[in-house]
């Protein structure tokens, strides 16, 4: 007898290319194997699968090896970040207090 398949989509995406991979896995298919078996990496030039993060439907998945997978989920390859967000708001709110006391200035 076959043994059971899931789909599954394997999604990647930068400013310059979108990937959605679709497949049949093996039902007990985790996060991880299933982006191994997408073939991924080899489609994506520079895609570095050891510093990317994984999650399903938008939430990041602590442990992929071992996260199996069910019928229809879509796992996410999430590029690392080039800077922290609390860099990036704290930064954001001394321009803008800086250039409120410029306008207080004048």
């Amino acid at each position: 007898m076959a043994e059971p398949t899931i789909h599954v989509e394997v999604v990647y995406a930068t400013a310059e290319c979108q990937e959605l991979i679709s497949l049949q896995v093996p039902a007990g298919t985790t996060a991880l194997g299933a982006v191994e078996a997408s073939g991924i990496a080899q489609r994506v030039t520079g895609l570095d699968l050891a510093r990317c993060s994984l999650g399903i439907f938008g939430k990041a998945v602590g442990m992929p090896e071992a996260r199996q997978l069910l019928e229809g989920d879509r796992v996410e390859i999430y590029r690392p970040l080039l800077v922290d967000p609390k860099e990036v708001r704290r930064m954001r709110a001394e321009r803008a207090a800086l250039a409120k006391k410029q306008v207080k200035s004048i």
